[in-house]
């Protein structure tokens, strides 16, 4: 049993995200609503990037904090070293291969604005179709590797922490972003 904590502020970034578990675990709201302040936007992001509609990101890490906060995990341990944010990329990539095994996502809608001030409207035309080529392809990608590019890529992690996340070894995430590369560069090539 833990010893007397005073309640975490939400201001107060000084615990840890390892102190937080510990007193979600405990059952302490402010620190969960402390720790969802500081990590809700990064798993958006990557929510976002693996599903790509805000509405349906937004439920899938919503689901993922209330699954934290309903039930605090058991396979979360900070003795294994595992930090909580490597640990939570895998529950969010998890519910997103679920959200995508069981709906085929949407297309991106028509009037998305990618504008770039720095480029002819032409060149801005061309670059903006060439995404929507490349964002349609990687939504014909299996979910793992879907979930593989989104990590390494767009959320800059290592492929040793992308790794850990998907619960793979290297040589697996290696194997999976080569499929994906190989498989988009096909793909494009044809468009």
């Amino acid at each position: 049993m833990l010893a007397f904590r005073p309640p975490v502020r939400l201001a107060d970034w000084t615990c840890d995200d390892a102190e937080l578990m510990a007193r979600i675990q405990h059952g302490d709201r402010a620190a969960f609503a402390a720790l969802v302040q500081r990590h809700a936007e990064r798993f958006y992001r990557l929510a976002y990037r693996q599903v790509g509609h805000k509405a349906e990101a937004e439920d899938i890490v919503q689901e993922a904090f209330l699954k934290l906060w309903g039930k605090p995990p058991a396979s979360w341990d900070k003795e294994r070293n595992t930090a909580f944010t490597t640990w939570f990329y895998r529950v969010v990539i998890n519910l997103c291969i679920d959200h995508q095994r069981k709906k085929r996502p949407l297309p991106l809608p028509e009037g998305l604005d990618m504008r770039d001030d720095g480029i002819s409207q032409e060149e801005n035309l061309m670059l903006v179709q060439r995404r929507r080529q490349l964002e349609a392809q990687m939504k014909m990608l299996p979910p793992r590797q879907q979930a593989a590019l989104n990590l390494c890529f767009y959320e800059g992690l290592s492929n040793q922490e992308a790794a850990a996340v998907m619960g793979l070894r290297l040589k697996a995430l290696q194997s999976l972003l080569m499929r994906a590369k190989v498989a988009l560069r096909e793909a494009l090539k044809e468009v």
